[in-house]
């Protein structure tokens, strides 16, 4: 499903015209952006956690090289799911 796909499908839910819907949707992506790159978690009750990780230094290989290279200490975006949302996913059916 695509942001636009989404966009449609809320706007058909609720009513409320789509370029409305494309600006909360946005607006939502930019202050979770945002929150996360000032490194403060994401916490969204029975839907699940944008949250930053620490990745720790770690040493690499260039193949091309054959060379050793040293990756630095970094963070990453992450998303935990809720335990519901987990749940959910379990229980539907299978895609083929």
């Amino acid at each position: 499903m695509t942001k636009a796909e989404i966009v449609v499908s809320i706007s058909e839910k609720t009513g409320i015209e789509k370029a409305d819907v494309l600006a909360t949707v946005e607006a939502f992506m930019e202050e979770v952006k945002s929150s996360l790159v000032g490194n403060n978690n994401v916490y969204l009750r029975g839907f699940g956690s944008f949250i930053v990780k620490q990745r720790a230094e770690k040493t690499g290989r260039n193949i091309t090289k054959n060379t050793t290279i040293i990756i630095p200490a970094h963070n990453i975006p992450s998303f935990k799911p809720a335990k519901t949302f987990v749940e959910g996913v379990k229980t539907s059916v299978p895609v083929k």
